[in-house]
């Protein structure tokens, strides 16, 4: 801009004297147009606007200057002015940019993670040293260190515990790492949203394998188990029945069996006219058919 500045005066110029020598009217309003778009591109040149959540960081020849906030500044036209964003910026990380794991069996898992993220407008000038743009803070900075702090903290669990009873508390370990490891360099980590973690697929063969194993495992145990109870009620009705038998036989007399007899008699003569006396009527209990139609 400021370049095109200079050659439209340099135009104007021209276009001035011409104009004079042949004493014509357009070419003097061709330099006076000229001029007036040199004067406004120069101060174009001059002025930059830091847009709202933003922080720029001056250079001029070299040297940096003192942050700039958001608003209008008049600068020199040799200075060139890097913004970042004081507003978080995700870094997605899934798909093609999906970080591969392993547990600390040995097992690969894939997580998907967002990273929000925004320079500290105090540590601008730092970061631009440290790394130069916004971009080049993402890809050099925040980008590796995450990487490496989430490959970290799986490292230390089992792949059950990666994918599925530990998933809120590693995803926590991570997002205070990243804050620990980034927040000295002037980036202001707002949040890591662990999104996903799955297994690979060897990794989830070797899962439903053993949940394949595990299933059968408990089958045969209930079966065992069942088989116990089922021997240990027999046994217990063997012996109440050895126990009962045991009473009856003790206890059991000629009389006992002679009263039950009488028992079934009276039962047979409410129903029956005709019916059989089971204990018989003579000492060896001979059953005795009586008509209860005759006296």
């Amino acid at each position: 801009m400021f370049v095109l500045s200079i050659l439209l005066l340099i135009a104007a110029v021209v276009l001035f004297l011409v104009g004079r020598a042949r004493d014509a009217g357009s070419w003097k309003l061709g330099a006076v147009l000229s001029a007036v778009a040199g004067v406004l591109a120069g101060i174009f040149t001059c002025v930059h606007v830091v847009s709202a959540y933003e922080v720029g960081v001056p250079v001029t020849f070299g040297k940096v200057g003192t942050p700039l906030s958001s608003g209008i500044h008049f600068k020199s036209p040799f200075t060139d002015v890097t913004s970042y964003s004081t507003r978080p910026v995700d870094l997605n990380l899934y798909d093609k940019d999906v970080v591969e794991v392993r547990s600390s069996q040995g097992g690969v898992l894939y997580a998907d993670v967002t990273i929000k993220w925004a320079v500290v407008q105090g540590k601008a000038v730092a970061l631009y040293r440290l790394a130069g743009s916004e971009e080049s803070i993402q890809a050099r900075l925040v980008l590796p260190d995450s990487r490496e702090i989430i490959r970290n903290v799986f490292a230390k669990h089992t792949s059950e515990e990666g994918y599925a009873s530990a998933r809120e508390r590693i995803g926590s370990e991570i997002e205070r790492l990243i804050k620990e490891r980034l927040a000295p360099r002037g980036i202001d980590v707002t949040a890591v949203n662990l999104r996903n973690v799955r297994p690979s697929d060897k990794l989830q063969d070797q899962i439903d394998k053993k949940i394949q194993q595990e299933q059968a495992t408990e089958r045969a145990v209930e079966a065992s188990r069942t088989a116990k109870a089922e021997a240990e009620r027999k046994r217990i009705e063997a012996e109440g029945i050895a126990r009962a038998n045991k009473i009856i036989e003790t206890s059991l007399s000629d009389k006992v069996l002679y009263n039950q007899c009488l028992e079934a008699y009276r039962e047979a003569a409410k129903a029956n006219p005709v019916y059989a006396v089971p204990c018989g009527t003579d000492s060896n209990g001979t059953p005795v058919i009586v008509d209860n139609g005759k006296n």
